[in-house]
């Protein structure tokens, strides 16, 4: 047994990256092209990578370029649907006949990443990821700052805390399998 696999057998909960992880697409990219913006999104998250902004910063001015209404969101992820990586409904498939707990850790928003979770069987209380918030007429007011994953760093952050609550020995998150990221308690 190689170590991938050794590290796969032994862990006691995985968590997964989502865009271009477990999907083969980034959804913000797949959003702003739906919303009529890809370009100059793109434009600005190239510019965003070379100039060090953080994160959260990044996605604040994404979402302002963005701004999908409530409406305009729900009817993305109803027409738009997401392709899953190849492997993934197998992997996922074996790590829950082995009771491993697994967990969606994602930079994206939460309706997205929870449609993809309904679809691998993945309680919604195992999704982290950002909350778009809404007015009440549903027009597009922002994003919930105190959601970990809007941070750069923040899906380690969300990691530490699962560790602490479930006490795992061996939580095992590939966001980054190609390379070759993993960290174990």
């Amino acid at each position: 047994m190689n170590d991938w696999q050794q590290i796969w057998r032994n862990a006691d909960a995985v968590c997964f990256d989502v865009d271009s992880t477990l999907t083969t697409s980034e959804a913000i990219d797949e959003l702003a092209e739906f919303c009529g913006v890809g370009k100059e999104v793109a434009e600005l998250t190239a510019k965003a990578m070379g100039d060090g902004v953080s994160f959260r910063e990044s996605l604040y001015q994404r979402l302002s370029i963005i701004k999908p209404s409530k409406d305009v969101l729900d009817t993305f992820i109803n027409k738009n649907p997401f392709e899953l990586s190849l492997g993934v409904v197998d992997l996922i498939e074996i790590l829950k006949i082995r009771n491993v707990d697994i967990y969606l850790i994602s930079g994206g928003f939460r309706p997205i990443i929870n449609a993809i979770a309904n679809s691998l069987n993945i309680p919604a209380e195992n999704v982290f990821a950002n909350q778009i918030l809404f007015s009440k007429n549903g027009e597009y007011e922002g994003f919930d700052e105190e959601e970990p994953t809007s941070l750069s760093g923040g899906k380690k952050v969300v990691i530490e805390k699962l560790i602490e609550k479930y006490n795992y020995n061996n939580i095992f998150n590939p966001f980054v399998l190609r390379n070759r990221f993993c960290s174990f308690r």
